[in-house]
């Protein structure tokens, strides 16, 4: 007997709700990461519709910093071989041609480009972006995900990639789903957990920034480093 199953398509879609229309009219830069993922992916199948697969593919991304192997996307329900190759195909070309990596940081609204697709999370992410001695950006990585507190964010998750990359500063950032980019006592309370523990690994906390759309707050703009 075979099952029945409806796979969710764009053509599906009320036309202002599809990305690639919405891609053509508004711009690229319009798409949130998830749209960008569906566009890619092309349609659903019967493991779920593709805004299902583009959520769980953005998912194991935001996890992985990335990091992905084929093994890894294909355990994802509706993730063949196809979509699998196609996906990371694009994430190392993209690597390839827009590597953040040596992107110079001379004010703190120079991070924004690395990190703003982060503002539409519903979630808090907090990031850290590891800088070398010229202040050129060596990588940009999830620290974690969730309410941003003090049993999230410690000092030896914020600091072992930088370690690692041998860093000799760091910017750390996490947005606000409300839109309110003002810090909190928390947010103030980790800033100088992460910068006492910074000077003692002998590494430059440059900015604490947080974001959202349409804005950011900047601890060094407002005297607060």
């Amino acid at each position: 007997m075979k099952h029945l199953f409806v796979m969710e398509k764009m053509s599906a879609l009320p036309a202002e709700q599809r990305p690639r229309e919405r891609l053509i009219t508004f711009g690229v830069k319009s798409l949130s990461d998830q749209e960008l993922l569906a566009i890619l992916i092309g349609s659903g199948n019967k493991s779920g519709g593709v805004q299902r697969i583009a959520a769980s593919v953005l998912d194991l991304l935001d996890r992985t910093n990335a990091d992905l192997t084929p093994e890894a996307l294909t355990a994802l329900p509706g993730v063949g071989t196809a979509k699998a190759t196609l996906i990371l195909a694009a994430l190392e070309f993209s690597r390839r041609r827009l590597c953040p990596a040596h992107r110079k940081i001379a004010f703190p609204k120079d991070i924004l480009p690395l990190i703003d697709h982060f503002a539409d999370r519903n979630q808090e992410y907090f990031l850290c972006a590891s800088l070398n001695g010229a202040h050129e950006v060596i990588a940009c990585r999830v620290v974690s995900v969730g309410l941003v507190n003090k049993a999230l964010v410690h000092p030896r998750e914020v600091f072992a990639d930088p370690l690692s990359d041998r860093a000799a500063a760091v910017i750390i950032a996490h947005n606000h789903p409300s839109g309110n980019f003002n810090p909190s006592g928390e947010d103030r309370d980790i800033t100088v957990k992460i910068r006492n523990a910074a000077k003692v690994l002998g590494i430059h906390l440059l900015d604490h920034i947080i974001f959202g759309r349409g804005g950011y707050y900047s601890f060094l703009e407002n005297g607060e480093l």
